[in-house]
């Protein structure tokens, strides 16, 4: 057990995760960060945009992200390509309401590791979240 933290460390310390939500819509970025039910996930930051969402993933260095699709500037699509060529390893869950198979799969040949069609419960994302910190 950590005394600082108070936290029980596994296997010599408990692997933490870097979160870093992109949507364009506020009430979207707050939802997600209030239905993170995971202690080892810190959110580092949030982005309206792609633009943003590179210039805060140089600063933050995240790894895992949660992407809308649609948003102004650069959408989700392009700023996946762009994260993954920073960081192979990062972990991208898209969270978009455009359910068409040819986006999802697009997404994930750019570098996406899942797909979650808003609107989603608080389960549903928390499941998906599971999934890319394995």
């Amino acid at each position: 057990m950590n005394a600082a933290s108070g936290k029980v460390m596994n296997d010599g310390g408990k692997k933490s995760f870097k979160l870093m939500i992109v949507d364009d819509s506020n009430i979207m970025r707050r939802r997600i960060e209030r239905s993170n039910q995971f202690d080892e996930l810190e959110l580092v930051g949030t982005a309206g945009n792609g633009l943003e969402a590179i210039e805060m993933f140089k600063k933050m260095d995240p790894d895992v992200v949660t992407m809308d699709l649609t948003m102004p500037q650069m959408d989700g699509i392009e700023c996946i390509s762009k994260l993954v060529v920073m960081k192979p390893a990062v972990r991208i869950l898209v969270i978009s309401a455009l359910a068409d198979k040819a986006t999802a799969v697009e997404a994930m040949e750019k570098g996406a590791n899942g797909f979650l069609n808003k609107p989603f419960t608080d389960r549903q994302l928390n499941e998906a979240i599971a999934d890319l910190m394995r």
